[in-house]
């Protein structure tokens, strides 16, 4: 079995109805946008979409998390883990599961985000901006020590000005890598949502400056048409200030 068939499907043995299912058809209702249509539809056909309500998931953006961790391995059992811009949850439920947080001598998932959302069993739920001066502290707190992966599935609103999208992800990009290299351990990871086409030529220096191991890689998850992809780092070399203090 694949890691895709086995991220979608579970492990467990379909009845055999959701291949039969017939293509969901919406129509355009007053007042609504034929994009809104089409966006619904979308949803309404999405073997993801249908398959993180089958098995509880909070969105199918949980499959992306699960099958970058199946590739590169970073939510092992024991681990703390960050989740920026968490709501509504979807990740933060698949490090809960991954590090074994519910668990005597598990790990630690912590999520934040701005908005209001549902507690997750297993993680600590914190509503804030990431970029206050105390965030930092807060999680480290939560946590009970520093982060050994700090993830970041945010995207910035679209334009339709791809110039533009790049731009605004990007900057979104900057300013979780400079949180997360407050809040990381040594050796710790950190993964990030791009667009395809490459992160900018700055931003990756940063990276391959601090982290041993930088790749790109597009998710079977992630819709085929769309642009989004994910950097991850590993071997977080410490912030600048200690590396200067050990040697």
């Amino acid at each position: 079995m694949s890691k895709t068939k086995s991220a979608l499907g579970g492990g467990r043995q379909s009845s055999g109805r959701g291949n039969r299912m017939l293509a969901e058809r919406v129509k355009t209702a007053r007042g609504r946008k034929p994009s809104s249509t089409r966006w619904l539809q979308r949803q309404l056909n999405d073997p993801y979409v249908i398959e993180a309500k089958r098995q509880g998931w909070r969105s199918r953006a949980a499959f992306k998390l699960i099958e970058l961790d199946d590739r590169f391995h970073l939510l092992k059992p024991g681990k703390r883990v960050v989740d920026l811009g968490a709501a509504p949850g979807g990740w933060t439920q698949v490090a809960v599961q991954r590090v074994r947080s519910e668990h005597p001598g598990g790990g630690k998932v912590v999520g934040i985000d701005i908005l209001e959302w549902e507690p997750v069993p297993g993680a600590t739920v914190l509503v804030g901006d990431f970029l206050a001066d105390d965030a930092p502290d807060r999680l480290k707190q939560a946590l009970d020590g520093p982060a050994d992966v700090v993830l970041s599935d945010m995207a910035a609103p679209t334009t339709g000005h791809p110039p533009t999208d790049h731009l605004r992800i990007i900057g979104l990009v900057e300013v979780a890598l400079a949180f997360a290299e407050e809040v990381l351990a040594p050796g710790g990871a950190f993964v990030a949502k791009v667009f395809q086409g490459g992160t900018e030529k700055s931003l990756l220096d940063w990276l391959k400056r601090d982290f041993e191991t930088v790749r790109h890689a597009k998710p079977p998850a992630s819709r085929p048409g769309s642009p989004e992809a994910y950097v991850v780092a590993t071997g977080f070399r410490g912030r600048k200030e200690e590396t200067q203090r050990e040697e």
